[in-house]
This record gives C-alpha cells, structure tokens and sequence, in this order.
C-alpha cells in the first residue's frame, strides 16, 4: 500500500477554445479558469475544494497580459489562502514543477498544489487585427512572485549573428545531424515529413487539437504555398504552433489528503520517475549539434527511479518543437526509429498545439488519461526548454508507488554535463574554416533572406578547432544554392565586417 505522503495526481483538465466570436471569446484567465474547474470536475471535487489549495503555480504566457496573473487567478478561483507564484519562460516548466512540488508534497510542505497556463494568442490577434485593445488587463498593486529565475536563451554575440528565434536556431541541430548521419537532403527531408506525419495522426484523435487534419509525409516534407519554408530544412508544418487558445490544469496532492477529500482511487496517477537535467546553456559551447548528453542522463536518471526500461513504457509523448528534437531525444533515451509506439499523446506541439510555455501541461493532462484507460501502464513525458537546453522527465502509472516517494536532487547528476569539454570559442575568427552546421532563414516569400553559420577554424571532427559563430554574406543564390546542396562540413573563409563575422563558402 502507497505511504500517506506519496505525491499523486488527482485531477487534469484542458480546454481548447476554436474560433470563437470576439464578443463571448476567452482570455488567458477565463481558460485557466475553465481548465481548472476541469480538473476539479475530474478529481469529483467541487469547487469549494479551492479551499484546499495551499500552492499555486502559473506558467507565463508568451504575452502576459496582467501585472499579477497567479493573483488574478487566486481571486477568480476563491483560492487566495494560497501561496501563489509566476515561473519564467521555459517548455520544460509543467513537467519541472510537477517533479518539484511532488517533492514538497512528500515533505509534507505542501497538502494539494494547482498547476495551470494559457494561451489565447489566437484570438489577441484577431482583436488586434480588428483594431481593438486587447481587453484582458486585471489591475493589480503587485508583482507576481517569480518561483525561480531563468537565464537569457542566448548571450549579445550570439543574438548579434541571429540566435533567438527558436525556428531559425533548431535548423542547426537538423543540418548536424543530418550529416552526422550520413543522409542525402532529400533522404532526411522525407524523414522528417514521416516523423511528423505520424504525429499529426495521433492529432486526428484528440478532442483538444488545434488542427485534427492528417498531413501525409509528403505534403509536411515539401514546400508549397501553404507550406513554406521558416528555417532551412523546416517546413511550416514542422514548426510548434503557438497561435492557439488553449489551457491545461493539474491539481496534485498526497495520498493520505487524497482520501480525506474522498477523490476516488481510480483518479489517482502516480510519478513513478523523474529527473530534470540542463545542456551546457550557451549553444556556442555545446559539445556538438547532433546529440544531446542532457536528454541522455535524463532518460537515464528518470527510468532509474521508476526502475525500469524504456522497453516497458506504452505511452510516450516527447517534446516536439522541431523535428531534430524529437529524433535526438528518440536516440538519447534508445527509442529506435522503426518503434511502433506513438511518439506523442496528443499530437504534439505542430497540430495539437502548444500553448506557448504551457504545452507540456496538456500533455501531463493526456498522458494520465492514457494510463487511466490502461491501468498499470506507464506513460513517459519529457519537455524542453530554450535551445535544447533544459530538459524534464516524468514517468506516469495508475500502479501505486509501493516504497517511499524519493526525488533524486538533480544537483548530484548535473555536475555530469557540467563537467563536459567545450569546444574553445572565438568571437573574432579570421581565416579559412569549415561549416560544423548553418541554418538558412526564409521569409514569407518562401525566399531565402539570410543565414547563420556554427564553423570551426579547422577540421569540423577536431576537437582542439576553435568554433566561432558567423552569418552568410547577403547573396540571394548563394542562400538558396545552401538549401540545394550539403554545406555541413563545406571550406570557406570567416572574416569581421563592421564588427560581425561573415563566413563566405569557397565551394
């Protein structure tokens, strides 16, 4: 029998909210709300049980549109007794504060913790475009409480030469791997368009989709007039989309307060595992752009605690962003390529839709109704945040954590990546140099507008060859020719123009 401090989850509950008319359509607040009132409904609480609630955590919007939303949101819920906080930017978010709060909870630190987030970009730019205010301003006299800090994605020399813009910076772990693995442009293209397909088939199921359309391997794969191309290899379709209006909740407690509130024993999902794990942070000093020590100690850590192997997990739902993320995290954690489990519970980030830093909320929600119809199973959910760079895990069962609840502090394995040798760094290169990856950002023209470019002064295999960080000079052919052909690992020389690097390719 579970222990009375074993953290569970007890009720989820998401929204998604299509097309609605301006005048009755929701703002981010409403659809916390209504995700929540959900999640009460699915644990059988009414909600009075708001009572109960003792932390409560709001994922940040990518536009905030209050000063205080976790106050805002107490308020509208009768939940004010609570202690209430705001977290920073991050996909990894949802998954880290369940593996965090289950902690508290088996502390006893906290008795009952509501989770939740929104978006409601869909219908901010239908009012834009109206030309309306968005209307969704709660006044306040403070400033929410920030549960942890988050360093910036990116530092001045790499935002100087274009990394920010998460679809013109993943291209880079794409054309890595691709050549890592030895594949043809159009071989990888159509690979891709296959990964993603069957995601978007998993979409046609989900009551909760934003686009429940199948897109066959093709029509993801090529460009077309409704499919362009962002970033180089990247198709719109292979892109999150964040222009949704979406919500998802998740009340946690423990199971010794889960029988005092009387929630049914057939609602409880149990964490079986869990780790959270950061990529040396700087993507100018990552070890390579093809794999991910991070995602490798994760799945490691998280299927340790649960005490078993991916080989005995049903369900999985990765984080999938872009298609590099989903295929190195398939390769850190030894999820082969021709496994026949669904990669996602709900469709991912590109057709279910991700709700700015919120998406893995939903699929927590998905992921114990999946183990919930299939009981004893177990349910795998990894999230991510900035550029491949921090990493959360949770292993989902209705079967009942026997021994006590323990979270492995991630500091003790973090050192781990920490520890790793970076390339050494050059924010001045001068000389001939090889490409170790680029990425070619287009417009909406479909037409190449610029490029980005990782290179090393010297072999691309040499560890001792210094990196540097360069754009691509402004020449239209060029760019498209980059699309057309392999230029990872192509020569060429680097030099300084007005205090940026611009690499020209001499092949």
């Amino acid at each position: 029998m579970p222990r009375d401090n074993t953290p569970i989850l007890i009720g989820v509950g998401q929204v998604t909210e299509k097309d609605p008319e301006l005048a009755v359509a929701s703002s981010p607040l409403d659809l916390m709300v209504q995700a929540t009132r959900l999640a009460f409904d699915d644990a059988g609480l009414n909600a009075a049980a708001a009572s109960e609630i003792d932390a409560l955590v709001v994922v940040r919007s990518f536009r905030e549109p209050m000063r205080n939303t976790p106050e805002a949101f107490a308020n509208a819920l009768h939940a004010t007794q609570s202690k209430q906080w705001i977290v920073p930017d991050g996909g990894y978010a949802p998954q880290y504060l369940v593996n965090r709060f289950s902690e508290a909870i088996t502390r006893g630190e906290h008795q009952m913790v509501l989770l939740t987030g929104a978006e409601a970009m869909a219908t901010g730019r239908k009012i834009v475009k109206s030309g309306a205010k968005i209307p969704w301003d709660v006044p306040s006299d403070t400033d929410p409480e920030t549960l942890y800090d988050a360093p910036e994605m990116w530092n001045d020399h790499e935002r100087q030469h274009g990394v920010w813009q998460a679809s013109h910076v993943y291209p880079l772990f794409e054309n890595a791997l691709r050549q890592h693995l030895g594949r043809g442009l159009t071989e990888h293209q159509n690979i891709m368009g296959e990964i993603f397909s069957r995601l978007s088939e998993v979409a046609t199921t989900s009551a909760h989709a934003w686009f429940s359309t199948f897109r066959s391997p093709a029509e993801i794969a090529n460009p077309s007039a409704s499919n362009r191309y962002v970033g180089w290899p990247y198709t719109k379709y292979m892109n999150a989309m964040n222009q949704v209006n979406q919500s998802a909740s998740v009340v946690l407690t423990s199971v010794g307060h889960a029988r005092e509130l009387g929630v049914d024993e057939s609602r409880w999902a149990y964490l079986h595992g869990c780790a959270d794990v950061t990529e040396i942070w700087e993507l100018t000093q990552r070890v390579n752009y093809f794999s991910s020590p991070a995602i490798n100690l994760l799945g490691k850590e998280t299927l340790s605690m649960a005490g078993i192997s991916i080989d005995d997990i049903e369900h999985i739902d990765l984080y999938s962003c872009f298609p590099s993320a989903v295929q190195i995290a398939c390769a850190e954690l030894g999820i082969a390529a021709d496994d026949p489990r669904p990669l996602t519970v709900t469709g991912g980030l590109p057709f279910h839709g991700g709700a700015g830093n919120n998406y893995v909320m939903n699929s927590i929600a998905a992921m114990v109704d999946k183990v919930r119809a299939a009981p004893a199973s177990y349910g795998l959910v990894t999230a991510n945040g900035g550029f491949l760079g921090r990493h959360s895990a949770g292993i989902y069962s209705t079967r009942p954590v026997e021994d006590d609840w323990v979270r492995k502090d991630p500091a003790t394995y973090q050192p781990q990546i920490d520890n790793l040798k970076s390339p050494a760094f050059t924010e001045t290169p001068v000389g001939e140099a090889r490409i170790e990856s680029y990425s070619i950002v287009f417009g909406r023209s479909n037409e190449p507008e610029s490029g980005i470019v990782i290179g090393r002064l010297g072999e691309i295999d040499d560890p001792g060859a210094t990196r540097f960080i360069a754009n691509l000079p402004d020449d239209g052919a060029l760019l498209r020719a980059m699309t057309e052909k392999e230029y990872v690992n192509a020569k060429g020389t680097v030099q300084q123009v007005n205090k940026q690097n611009i690499f020209t390719p001499t092949v």
